[in-house]
Parts: C-alpha cells; structure tokens; sequence
C-alpha cells in the first residue's frame, strides 16, 4: 500500500509527453490534454469517455500502456464526426482530426490556396485584416502611418487670453 501512494507522488511529479508535447503531469486528464494543440475540451472530453478514463485524474499517473492507447485514439477516433476539426476534406473528402504540427500546416496551406486564387478570405489574409466580418474604422490599426479617424490636434487655447496657465507660472 505504502508502495502504490510513493508510485503515485512518483508520477504526479513526472512530465508526461503526448503527441509531441510536454505536459505537466500534475493537471488532470482533461485539463491537460487541451494542452495539445487541436484538442478541444469536447474533444478531451469525449476521449476519456470512450477510453473509459477518470477525467478528474491526474496526468502524471498514466502508465506508458495508457499513454500510448490514449495517442494512438487521438491520432484515429472513434467518436461522432462533429467533434472532429477537419470534416469533409478538400483534397480527400474524409473526415479527419488533426492535431500538433499537421494541424498547423494543413491552416497554412489552406490559406496559400484561398491567397492564389485570390478569394475573399485570401485577399484579406494577404492584406493583413480581418478575414471574418469584422468592422475596420476603429480596429485594425496596426502600423498605419496616415489613417482616416485619429489625428493629432494642437494644444486648445485657455479662455483666458489664449495663454496656457503652464507658461505663466
């Protein structure tokens, strides 16, 4: 008994590494797993429940046989097809999760291709503003030297005389 507890503190201690990512093994299952770039709550979530895995337990206690159950599912899921964050895929039409550096990529040539045949979105994107909806008159204004909206207004006159009461004093 008194093993299994100093196995436990063991673990909890530990830094576990999942999908690439190094992961402090003293948050929770849940917790931890958004961690990994492409894993949502709902998708953490969804996969402690089809593994059958204490969401509320910490990280750091998994064994090496859980981890490498737990990356090979997120790699292929086995859950409802709304929770993935690539449906329909362009090139292959499968539904598809992508996690880590894939999903990465996969953003940056999705925005290469909508850039060369020059939609909208691709338009926005290479014009550095906001490809959503967003309005542009007060937002948006990053590095832009002449602008319409904000401009410097010299020093207004006092009412008295037209002096500032800086320089009489």
């Amino acid at each position: 008994m008194a093993q299994e507890q100093k196995m436990k503190e063991e673990y909890s201690e530990r830094i576990v590494r999942i999908l690439a990512k190094d992961i402090e093994g003293k948050s929770k299952i849940l917790v931890g797993l958004t961690k990994i770039k492409g894993i949502s709550w709902s998708f953490a979530n969804a996969v402690c429940k089809v593994l059958k895995i204490d969401e509320n337990r910490k990280i750091g206690s998994l064994t090496p046989e859980e981890i490498k159950e737990l990356s090979d599912f997120v790699k292929n899921p086995k859950i409802p097809v709304f929770i993935l964050n690539r449906r329909f895929d362009l090139e292959t039409g499968e539904d598809k999760h992508l996690v880590g550096t894939d999903l990465e990529l996969r953003n940056e040539f999705d925005i290469k291709r909508l850039k060369k045949i020059k939609s909208y979105r691709g338009i926005r994107h290479s014009a550095n503003l906001p490809v959503r909806g967003q309005r542009t008159r007060s937002h948006f204004r990053t590095n832009r030297k002449r602008g319409v909206g904000i401009k410097n207004k010299g020093k207004k006159k006092s009412e008295s005389g037209g002096e500032n009461y800086e320089k009489k004093a």
